[in-house]
């Protein structure tokens, strides 16, 4: 509750676009988003029944696009700040489709890691198809990806985008870890959040704009206007974990701590209860540790503090998206940075 009702007056970033033409960036790249369910299913086309029945399941239309609506308002700010061009071009398209198939694949396999029940407000595959089944729908979404990726034709986006795929394995493996140190703790949750979340949105912000431009000064805000809003928006998931009702989340609440993970309004609220360091070691394994730590983390400044990081990751963005030349799609990626922080699922 706390970020929603508090985040607009913590928030100076809302008064940045006042002045200038509101852009919302749902509207402005739906053109460029058309179809994009449908272009994904036959990106999967497979003659397997079942298989193709779980594909479908989680590509039924009803996501918000997040992540392909942020790489094509950054494909066209790129394409207008090298030449003007107001088109998105196929190959910067692919690169949208290709960044929900990745995305979609690694949701998969982490609910089977994970023993998940609920994802989007619905049962999960690995729930409803067992465990072996998903993780197999989950490889062929992301060979699929790879076919689509190939496709392309352009080495250099092939390296730029088999990155993520690399990346998010390598987070996986940061997140079964712990460390002892608490200095070293938050570095080692801020690496793994990139990994796990804002390499995706940073190297297909990267692939779109090297399609579309060719200064690697542009390449760089790109990526790194990627890597600050794909980080706040995964810090303000771990917020809403402690401050939303699992009904409006889609997903249960304190998932995070059940899974035995220290997110950072954990690690936040351990530097006034000291007390926390033993269960984040344990992982939060002992009975009665999930609902201590929660306690513990909404007595303290614990998801204030994460709030104003996700801020400061927000405000990095928009320094950075600032210096392409000015366009609605600009303006849109702008805004696009306040919506990650008001958002309430």
């Amino acid at each position: 509750r706390f970020h929603h009702t508090s985040t607009s007056h913590l928030c100076s970033c809302s008064k940045t676009i006042s002045d200038e033409k509101y852009q919302d960036p749902f509207q402005l790249g739906r053109k460029d988003l058309k179809n994009l369910y449908e272009d994904i299913k036959k990106e999967l086309l497979v003659s397997a029944a079942e298989l193709k029945e779980m594909c479908d399941y989680y590509f039924d239309g009803k996501g918000k696009a997040f992540r392909p609506m942020i790489v094509v308002l950054m494909a066209r700010a790129c394409n207008i700040h090298h030449n003007n061009s107001k088109e998105v071009q196929a190959s910067q398209r692919s690169v949208a489709i290709i960044a929900e198939m990745i995305h979609t694949a690694s949701l998969v396999h982490d609910d089977v890691i994970d023993d998940a029940n609920s994802r989007r407000g619905k049962r999960t595959l690995n729930q409803i198809w067992g465990e072996r089944k998903a993780v197999l729908a989950g490889d062929f979404i992301l060979s699929a990806a790879s076919v689509a990726l190939a496709r392309i034709g352009n080495t250099t986006i092939i390296s730029v985008l088999t990155q993520v795929i690399e990346d998010l394995v390598r987070g996986e493996f940061l997140q079964l870890g712990s460390k002892e140190n608490e200095n070293e703790r938050f570095a080692h949750y801020l690496e793994k959040t990139f990994k796990k979340t804002a390499s995706l949105i940073a190297n297909s912000c990267k692939a779109v704009s090297i399609l579309g431009c060719p200064d690697p000064k542009v390449h760089e805000i790109a990526y790194q206007y990627g890597k600050n809003v794909g980080i706040a928006f995964q810090l303000i998931d771990d917020v809403l974990d402690f401050t939303s009702c699992a009904n409006h989340l889609g997903k249960p609440t304190a998932a995070d701590l059940k899974l035995g993970l220290a997110t950072g309004p954990v690690l936040f609220a351990c530097r006034q209860f000291p007390e926390m360091n033993a269960m984040i070691m344990r992982r939060f394994s002992k009975p009665g540790d999930v609902e201590r730590a929660r306690k513990y983390v909404l007595q303290s400044d614990g998801v204030q503090q994460t709030t104003y990081l996700a801020q400061r990751y927000c405000h990095a963005a928009t320094r950075e998206i600032r210096k392409l030349r000015p366009s609605p799609e600009r303006e849109a990626l702008v805004h696009l940075t306040e919506m990650v922080l008001m958002r309430d699922k």
